[in-house]
């Protein structure tokens, strides 16, 4: 049976996942790049294409970052994590932050209540936008992820709504030593989460650390 899996996941100290202010050239709003920071430097980041480079680092943060691509079939994203623009689409022609060959290489299903026409990307990645609760939309991307797992890709409302609907099987969440005081905060209206999952820390050189959640069996 595929797992749900959310992976990379950085948040603040105060528990937010991106800052305010999201526009073009800054997708994460006022945090800038600083919640990422950790992963620029690693393997797995530098050969998706940061930094035009595809070496990297081995060492704790990389044995985190590398786990995001195998065996994953198909990413769910929320509109945000996808682009800038809100309500409906003024321009079709916006393909997404990751240029003509984005570094997913799968079905990635985009949550928006402004569907449009499939889009087909090199290197295999192809973006369905759906209008759908996270119920509906995981069928949706299980369908297209055949036997692999599914991948809960951002931004932070989406992992949100999926935890809040008790879907999500396994989540790498980094925090990161910042302060942000404002944005979006992941850890809204989850009260009670840990009684759910068994959860491990890990520390990094780096000074972030490394929170895996493991569901505990469903009764």
């Amino acid at each position: 049976m595929s797992l749900v899996r959310v992976h990379n996941f950085s948040i603040s100290l105060d528990g937010f996942g991106t800052g305010e202010g999201q526009e073009l050239d800054a997708p994460f709003g006022h945090a800038g790049s600083r919640l990422m920071q950790w992963a620029f430097e690693t393997r797995t980041f530098r050969q998706m294409g940061f930094h035009g480079e595809s070496d990297g680092s081995f060492g704790v943060d990389e044995a985190f970052a590398s786990g995001w691509g195998p065996g994953v079939g198909v990413e769910i994203m929320g509109r945000n994590k996808f682009g800038p623009q809100r309500g409906p689409w003024a321009d079709e022609e916006w393909k997404g932050w990751w240029g003509d060959n984005p570094v997913f290489h799968t079905p990635v299903v985009v949550l928006t209540h402004h569907p449009r026409p499939v889009l087909e990307m090199d290197g295999g990645t192809t973006f369905h936008f759906v209008d759908a609760d996270p119920v509906t939309a995981l069928k949706q991307a299980q369908a297209l992820a055949g036997d692999l797992d599914v991948r809960i890709g951002g931004g932070v409302s989406t992992v949100r709504q999926f935890l809040e609907a008790d879907l999500i099987d396994h989540m790498h969440i980094v925090v990161v030593p910042i302060i942000l005081g404002r944005g979006e905060r992941l850890w809204d209206s989850l009260e009670g989460l840990e009684e759910r999952f068994d959860i491990e820390t890990t520390p990094s050189p780096a000074g972030v650390v490394h929170m895996i959640f493991t569901r505990r069996p469903r009764h």
